[in-house]
């Protein structure tokens, strides 16, 4: 072989050795990464400075009164309420957790049927659990308090409670009225309503906070590259790239919460020893029948206000579909999906970049083609969406009268 021919054949093993590496990395290094008037346009509706105010509830005639607030504080902590004294709502909804528990089901007197998703802005959403099954957030709070493998009790017990204890029972007078006659049965359900309304007072004030993410959208919107660079990382700017672009992460996760509020099958894998789950294709039914759903007598507006009930989607092609979760603040609220099903946000990530076929109905989603780098970057990025929330120190622990009451707010 002559010497031309030898460094000929070096230089084509040099260009395929950069080429594999170019593959497994994902991208080839590049430059300062700049941003172009649609991708600002983007980066601006994903701002929390883009969040509206919060919407208000018509069926809940108390869900922004201090008062309520206070009393469904005071609820939430509560583990006497369900007459057993071991759970409270924050068993499950845990402050240092994002309003999470780390389980993949969560754990009550037994073990529910889905993983417990955060609180933290659910206001903002007109459907309320994986499958939307419930239209109000007072609708969704009572369902817990009656499912035997979480709180366990039951309506009369619930209304006995509030009626006993004087300091409840003052503030269920200031807010509702004088305290009925329990032998009626609508009205033990009205107490039991407006329990679900109290509670959704307080869960109204848990809102994301500020994030790195924000401060980096202003520095952008400024065209301040220097403060890009301070507030990101490479990986973290690029991560950022590849989810408003490549990765389509915005498709589904978007807006100011990160999420679309809505459903859609992205073929997870069912949960080991169970068959595929229906999701919102079960879950559109049940609320639609549900009798504190917004069409219901105890809801405090009208009826003709419950658009979203009315013009609610249905059909196979929702089969196997789960609400789109917000992606603010995910430190802490692993493992992931509707059953827990994934553990770490890597393996969330290699799932979408994979995008298998679905178990049961058919998955949204397309592969990625990512590399590995570019999952790591994307990783990084979502990282950066962590931060306090906007809420009060005082609502995200329990209230110092029923500490000895608390249980399960770790």
């Amino acid at each position: 072989m002559s010497s031309r021919t030898g460094k000929a054949v070096a230089w084509m093993a040099a260009v395929l050795i950069i080429a594999t590496l170019i593959l497994r990395l994902g991208s080839w290094p590049a430059g300062p990464v700049t941003w172009t008037d649609a991708e600002v346009g983007t980066l601006r509706s994903l701002s929390i400075s883009n969040l509206p105010a919060l919407p208000e509830d018509p069926t809940n005639a108390v869900a922004d009164n201090p008062l309520a607030a206070e009393f469904g504080h005071q609820l939430f902590f509560d583990a006497q309420l369900n007459g057993m004294g071991a759970i409270s709502c924050s068993t499950c909804h845990q402050p240092i957790r994002g309003f999470t528990d780390g389980l993949e089901k969560g754990q009550g007197l037994g073990r529910s049927k889905r993983n417990t998703p955060s609180i933290v802005g659910v206001a903002y959403s007109p459907w309320f659990y994986w499958d939307g099954r419930r239209d109000s957030l007072w609708a969704q709070a009572l369902s817990p308090l009656e499912d035997p493998a979480e709180h366990g009790g039951d309506r009369l017990q619930y209304a006995v409670y509030i009626q006993s204890n004087p300091d409840y029972r003052q503030y269920y007078e200031s807010l509702f009225g004088s305290f009925p006659d329990l032998s009626d049965a609508h009205n033990v359900d009205t107490i039991f309503a407006n329990i679900g309304k109290a509670i959704a007072a307080y869960e109204r004030l848990l809102l994301p906070g500020i994030s790195r993410f924000d401060g980096f959208v202003d520095a952008v919107v400024a065209d301040d590259v220097p403060a890009q660079q301070s507030i990101f990382s490479d990986d973290e700017i690029r991560g950022l790239k590849l989810f408003i672009g490549k990765a389509n992460c915005t498709q589904c996760h978007n807006g100011p919460l990160f999420t679309n509020n809505e459903f859609h099958n992205t073929a997870v894998i069912s949960y080991p020893g169970e068959v595929p789950d229906k999701g919102r294709i079960a879950g559109v039914r049940d609320v639609q029948a549900h009798e504190f759903n917004c069409r219901s007598a105890f809801n405090d507006g009208a009826a003709k206000e419950c658009l979203e009930l009315e013009f609610a989607r249905s059909g196979y092609e929702l089969m196997g579909a789960f609400r789109t979760p917000s992606l603010r603040n995910l430190e802490n609220t692993a493992p992931f999906m509707h059953k827990g099903q994934i553990k770490t946000l890597a393996e969330v990530l290699q799932h979408y970049n994979e995008a298998p076929l679905a178990m049961i109905g058919h998955n949204e989603a397309k592969p990625l083609g990512l590399g590995s780098r570019e999952l790591r970057q994307l990783e990084a990025f979502l990282r950066t969406l962590d931060a306090p929330l906007a809420t009060a120190e005082q609502w995200l622990r329990p209230p110092p009268a029923k500490l000895a009451n608390q249980s399960g707010a770790q």
